[in-house]
C-alpha cells in the first residue's frame, strides 16, 4: 500500500511540474519587423516564461536570444537559428541593407552568438544558419515534459499523450 501511495504521489508531482512551468515554443518563425519582435519579446521577458526553440527561428525572431535571459532559453535537436543583415525597401522596391538597424540587431545578441556570426563574416544579406552541435553547445537542451504554447504553429505533430506517459514512466523507474 505504501508503494502505491508513493507511486501515485510521484506521478502527481511529475504531472504538476509539467503543468506549472509556463513555456512558449518557437517553431517555423521566419521573422518580420524588428520593432514587432522587440515589443513581443519584452512582454515575454516580463512574463518570466521559458522559451523552447524547436524548429526555425530566423531573422527578427533571433532577437529572442538577447531579450530573454540565457537560462530561460532551451533548444531542441530540431532548432535552427537564421541570421542576416537588416534591410529596408529601397526607392525601387528592392531590399537594401540598413547598416544602422543591422548594427542594432547585432548588438542585441549574446557574446557567444556575436562571436559565431563574426567568424562567418558578420551579418550580410545572405542567411547564416546556426544549428546542431554548435547551437546545442551554446544553449541547454529542452526536455519532453515541458508543456508549451506555440507562437507560430509547427508542421510537426506534438508527442502523443501515451508517449509523454511513457517518458514519465521511465522517470519513475
Amino acid at each position: 500500500m505504501r508503494f502505491l501511495t508513493g507511486l501515485l504521489a510521484a506521478v502527481l508531482l511529475i504531472a504538476g511540474m509539467g503543468a506549472s512551468h509556463a513555456v512558449v515554443r518557437i517553431a517555423d518563425d521566419r521573422g518580420g519587423r524588428i520593432g514587432t519582435y522587440v515589443d513581443k519579446y519584452q512582454d515575454l521577458r516580463q512574463s518570466g516564461e521559458t522559451v523552447i526553440i524547436d524548429g526555425l527561428c530566423a531573422s527578427a525572431c533571433t532577437i529572442v536570444l538577447g531579450a530573454i535571459p540565457h537560462d530561460r532559453i532551451c533548444v531542441t535537436s530540431s532548432a535552427t537559428l537564421g541570421f542576416h543583415a537588416a534591410w529596408d525597401f529601397g526607392s525601387n522596391g528592392r531590399a537594401v541593407t540598413n547598416p544602422e538597424a543591422t548594427q542594432m540587431l547585432y548588438a542585441m545578441y549574446p557574446s557567444q552568438v556575436k562571436r559565431w556570426i563574426s567568424q562567418r563574416g558578420g551579418l550580410t544579406p545572405h542567411m547564416l544558419f546556426l544549428k546542431g552541435k554548435q547551437l546545442q553547445a551554446m544553449y541547454k537542451p529542452c526536455y519532453l515534459d515541458a508543456q508549451a504554447s506555440t507562437i507560430k504553429p509547427s508542421r510537426r505533430p506534438l508527442p502523443q499523450a501515451d508517449q509523454l506517459e511513457s517518458a514519465r514512466g521511465q522517470l519513475l523507474r
